[in-house]
C-alpha cells in the first residue's frame, strides 16, 4: 500500500524538476527589442497564456505552415515555425516528391526573431505539379503542392482578402471552403493579416492556422500594412523614426528590427525585389513583380515612401491626417516635395509597364488611389478627406495612376473596410484605370460607408445595379472618380467578405466578383453582393 502513496510524490518530484529545467533554459538569441513580440522572444516558454494562440505546441507540430511563390524560374518558400526551445535544432528541410520518392533539395536556418526560414530554389521546373513537405526534426512536417504554371489556361483567377480583425479570433472556415471550391490560381492577402499590433508572431501564426488551407496548394502573395507593423496608420517616409503619437509625422513607431521581422515573415517568399536597396534604419523593401499564368503582377508598397502630413500641410481638422472642412482648397495640401509611391517605385512601375507586352497586367497594393469613403467608424463620423488613403498627395496619385493606365493594368487592393469598384479619373472622369478594393475579412470593427452627403447619384450612374449612389463624383481631395459599386456595412455579413478576379487572356477582360463572408459558393443559388460581378476591359 505504501507504494501507492509514493507514486504521486515521485510524479510531483519529476514534474518539479522538469519545470525547473525549463525555467533554466537560456535563449540562444536575445531580441534587440523588449516591448514588442514579447510572447515569442527570449524565454518565451515562461510567458502566461495569451488570447491569440497557444505557442507551446507538441513538438511534432512546430512547423505551422509554408507560403510560396514561383516566378521567373525561381521557387521561394517561407517556412513558418512555432517558437523553438534552445536545445532544438534551427534547421528546417525542404523535400519534394520526384518519381514517387521524397528528396531533400534544400535546408535553411530558422531566425529566432519571427521563427521563419526561407528556401530559394533556382531553375525551378514549373511545368508540373510537385508535392512538397517542410520538415523539422524527426516528426514535425507540413505538406502541400507546388502548382504548375497555369500558362496554358485562358482564364487565370486571383482571390484577394485583407483586414483580418482580431475582434473575431475564430477560424475562417467559410473563406477556406469558398476559396478552395473556386480554386483560384493565386491568392493575395493585401495587408492587416495581424491586428495584434505588438505581437506579430503570435498573430501571424494565428492567421496561418486560419488560412493555410487556402495557400497550402497554391502560390500566395502577402504584404503587410500598418496594423501588421503595429501602427494605426503608416506614412513610412523612407524609413525614418516616428516620434509623434499616431505616427502622422511620418515614419515607423516601433523598433526597426521588429519592422524587418514582420516584413521578413510576410514577404520573404515574394520574388526578389526590383531594387533591394534598404531605406533608413536598414529597413528593407519588397516591391517587385510576379509573372504567373501569363499575367504580370506588380506588387507595390503604398506606405513605405509616403510623406506624413504633420507639419507639412495646413491642418484642416482635429488631426493632421483628417480633413473636416469641406470648404478647404484641395490644392493647398498638394504641395511640392510631397511623396506617395516615391521615385523608386514610380521608376519600377514605368519599367514594369513596358515589359512582358504579351501578358495581362495587374497592380496589387494595400489601398485604393482615392478617397472612397465618406463615413468612418460610425454614422456620426463624416470625414471629408482621409490622408491615410492614396488619394493624397494628388500629384503623386495621378503619377501612379497614369503609369498603371499606360501599362493597361487594373488595380486590386484592400485596407478600406469598404468594397468598391471605381473607374479612376486623372484629367477627366473615366480616363484612368479600373480599381477593385476588396472587403474586410472581418468588418465589425471599424466600418466605412460610401454615402454622399446629398444622397444623390452622380452623373453617368451604373444602370446595372440598384445601388443608389453610383456615377461620377469628386472625392475629398478633388480627385475624379466614377463609383460603380460599393458594399456598405448594412449589407450581408456586415459588408465582410473577399474578392475574386477572373482574368480572360483571350478577351483581355477582368471580371470582378465580390462574395460575402457567409455566402456558400458551393450552392447553385449563391449570390454576390449587389452590384457584382462587373466585367471590364484591360485597355
Amino acid at each position: 500500500m505504501k507504494n501507492y502513496y509514493l507514486l504521486p510524490l515521485i510524479a510531483l518530484f519529476i514534474l518539479g524538476c522538469a519545470e525547473k529545467k525549463t525555467a533554466e533554459r537560456t535563449p540562444p538569441v536575445t531580441a534587440p527589442f523588449d516591448n514588442v513580440d514579447t510572447l515569442s522572444i527570449n524565454d518565451w516558454w515562461n510567458r502566461a497564456e495569451n488570447p491569440i494562440i497557444d505557442l507551446n505546441v507538441e513538438r511534432d507540430q512546430v512547423v505551422a505552415f509554408g507560403i510560396y511563390t514561383v516566378s521567373g524560374g525561381v521557387l521561394k518558400m517561407s517556412a513558418q515555425l512555432y517558437p523553438l526551445y534552445p536545445e532544438e535544432t534551427r534547421k528546417v528541410r525542404l523535400e519534394v516528391q520526384q518519381e514517387g520518392e521524397w528528396k531533400e533539395i534544400q535546408s535553411a536556418e530558422v531566425n529566432d526573431l519571427g521563427w521563419s526560414a526561407l528556401f530559394r530554389v533556382e531553375n525551378w521546373d514549373d511545368t508540373a505539379n510537385v508535392p512538397y513537405r517542410i520538415r523539422h526534426g524527426e516528426k514535425a512536417m507540413y505538406e502541400g503542392l507546388i502548382r504548375k504554371n497555369p500558362v496554358n489556361k485562358n482564364e487565370v483567377s486571383i482571390a484577394a482578402l485583407s483586414c483580418n480583425s482580431n475582434q473575431d479570433r475564430g477560424m475562417r472556415e467559410n473563406y477556406v471552403r469558398n476559396i478552395n471550391h473556386q480554386d483560384p490560381d493565386l491568392i493575395f492577402f493585401a495587408g492587416d493579416q495581424s491586428y495584434d499590433h505588438t505581437e506579430h508572431t503570435a498573430a501571424w501564426l494565428k492567421f496561418g492556422l486560419q488560412f493555410r488551407e487556402t495557400f497550402r496548394n497554391r502560390p500566395a502573395i502577402s504584404i503587410p500594412d500598418d496594423h501588421d507593423i503595429g501602427q494605426g496608420n503608416l506614412w513610412g517616409e523612407n524609413g525614418k523614426k516616428s516620434v509623434v503619437k499616431g505616427s502622422n509625422d511620418g515614419g515607423y513607431t516601433y523598433h526597426h528590427e521588429y519592422v524587418k521581422m514582420v516584413e521578413r515573415c510576410q514577404t520573404a517568399h515574394l520574388p526578389d525585389p526590383y531594387d533591394p536597396t534598404p531605406i533608413e534604419q536598414g529597413i528593407g523593401v519588397y516591391y517587385t513583380n510576379l509573372s504567373w499564368g501569363g499575367v504580370d503582377f506588380a506588387i507595390l508598397e503604398d506606405r513605405k515612401f509616403k510623406s506624413g502630413p504633420n507639419g507639412k500641410i495646413p491642418q484642416q481638422g482635429p488631426r493632421p491626417d483628417h480633413i473636416r472642412n469641406p470648404e478647404y482648397d484641395p490644392a493647398s495640401i498638394d504641395l511640392p516635395g510631397l511623396t506617395l509611391l516615391g521615385d523608386r517605385q514610380l521608376q519600377f512601375l514605368e519599367d514594369w509597364g513596358q515589359q512582358n507586352p504579351d501578358h495581362l497586367k495587374v497592380v496589387l497594393s494595400q489601398t485604393g488611389f482615392c478617397g472612397g469613403a465618406h463615413i468612418h467608424g460610425n454614422k456620426e463620423n463624416r470625414l471629408h478627406a482621409d490622408l491615410d488613403s492614396n488619394g493624397w498627395p494628388q500629384t503623386g496619385r495621378n503619377k501612379a495612376l497614369q503609369l498603371i493606365k499606360d501599362a493597361k493594368a487594373i488595380h486590386i487592393a484592400g485596407d478600406q473596410h469598404l468594397a468598391t469598384v471605381i473607374k479612376q479619373g486623372i484629367n477627366e472622369f473615366g480616363d484612368g484605370p479600373w480599381s477593385f478594393v476588396v472587403p474586410a475579412i472581418v468588418n465589425d470593427y471599424y466600418s466605412r460607408w460610401w454615402w454622399p452627403e446629398d444622397e444623390k447619384a452622380g452623373p453617368n450612374p451604373n444602370t446595372d445595379t440598384s445601388l443608389p449612389w453610383t456615377g461620377d463624383y469628386l472625392d475629398g481631395f478633388g480627385n475624379k472618380i466614377s463609383m460603380m459599386a460599393y458594399v456598405n456595412p448594412e449589407s450581408q455579413s456586415a459588408g465582410g467578405g473577399y474578392g475574386l478576379t477572373r482574368l480572360n487572356k483571350q478577351d483581355e477582360t477582368a471580371t470582378f466578383e465580390c462574395w460575402a463572408r457567409d455566402a456558400d459558393v458551393t450552392q447553385a443559388n449563391a449570390q454576390q453582393f449587389e452590384g457584382w460581378p462587373i466585367t471590364v476591359a484591360l485597355e
